[in-house]
């Protein structure tokens, strides 16, 4: 397929997530997406992030396989959890499951630093070598355990995780900023929650769930799954 292929796939896909969108509008509150949302998902060419004989499929609204049963999610959950976070320019974000990197790319244009870590060491290797490819060079990706954060750069103004833990990881909430929020899938398998966490001022902190989702679960402990 050639890149002018691609580029009407992509904002038919932006079409499909307005749209969606829609659907959830009394939800969310509002009937569109932030505008610097929908510009990144229009930039990051999502088919660089899935596997070459998956790229004729890249955009559409459905979440595709990356190896090791994970999974790449749907252009309409990635623009929904991404909207979700109100990232601004000078945010440092925390992302929990780097899968092949698409996610991360996404918050890259919209965010100053993020941090990425994935427990397999092998999706990881090839997620660092699709970003190096698209010039993203505000991501550090980490080959562990999402379960416990990454202490040593928190807090983050942002955290957002792609697999889901049964309840939200205590870790995580203490790395959260003061003023900051948390998009997570929570929940026993069968019955997950998108949530959005909210930390105020003073530490005290809210949720508020979303929609239904399905996502890889994230354990507590080695060996975990941290990818989607």
């Amino acid at each position: 397929m050639s890149a002018k292929d691609f580029e009407i796939l992509r904002q038919h896909m932006l079409v499909e997530i307005s749209a969606g969108i829609l659907h959830v509008s009394d939800i969310l509150g509002k009937a569109t997406l932030d505008e610097r949302v929908m510009a990144a998902m229009g930039n990051v060419p999502r088919h660089e992030f899935v596997p070459i004989e998956l790229q004729p499929y890249a955009y559409a609204n459905i979440p595709l396989p990356i190896g090791f049963e994970k999974t790449i999610s749907q252009p309409f959950i990635v623009a929904l959890m991404t909207d979700l976070l109100e990232i601004r320019a000078d945010d440092v974000v925390l992302e929990i499951g780097t899968g092949l990197g698409y996610q991360a790319a996404i918050l890259a244009q919209l965010a100053r630093k993020v941090y990425s870590m994935e427990i397999i060491e092998e999706l990881a290797r090839q997620a660092k070598q699709r970003l190096r490819r698209q010039g993203c060079a505000n991501i550090e990706i980490k080959i562990g355990n999402g379960y416990h954060g990454w202490s040593e750069h928190a807090p983050f103004d942002k955290v957002i995780l792609t697999a889901a833990p049964d309840l939200i990881p205590p870790p995580l909430l203490h790395q959260l900023k003061a003023g900051g929020r948390m998009v997570v899938p929570a929940g026993l398998p069968d019955a997950q929650q998108l949530v959005l966490v909210e930390k105020n001022g003073d530490g005290k902190v809210t949720t508020k769930e979303i929609l239904q989702v399905r996502f890889s679960q994230l354990e507590e402990t080695e060996p975990g799954i941290t990818s989607n």
